[in-house]
């Protein structure tokens, strides 16, 4: 299987749960923190797709991260704070998942 379609199968199944969950979304944030994880490794040319993608197998858990951290604040872009009836929230800095 794919990297990219093994950590949407597992973030399927932790999120599928929620009342408004979204596989399209899912899959756009995971493919979104996959891109993101390439360009820090900042690749050589001489690197073939097979070696990237070995290479990323490496860093899992950080898109994971990445991905339910982005999916999770889907809608929030951009809030600073949110507080409703006895919940306050506050997100942790999304650099601190690299």
């Amino acid at each position: 299987m794919e990297l990219q379609e093994e950590i949407i199968a597992d973030l399927t199944t932790e999120l599928q749960d929620d009342d408004d969950f979204n596989d399209k979304i899912l899959a756009v944030k995971v493919k979104n923190a996959i891109n993101e994880i390439k360009s820090a490794r900042k690749y050589p040319s001489s690197y073939t797709e097979d070696m990237i993608n070995k290479d990323l197998a490496n860093y899992y858990s950080e898109i994971m991260n990445l991905a339910r951290y982005d999916y999770n604040k889907s809608g929030a872009e951009g809030q600073s704070s949110h507080s409703e009836g006895d919940t306050s929230r506050t997100w942790v800095k999304r650099d601190s998942l690299f």
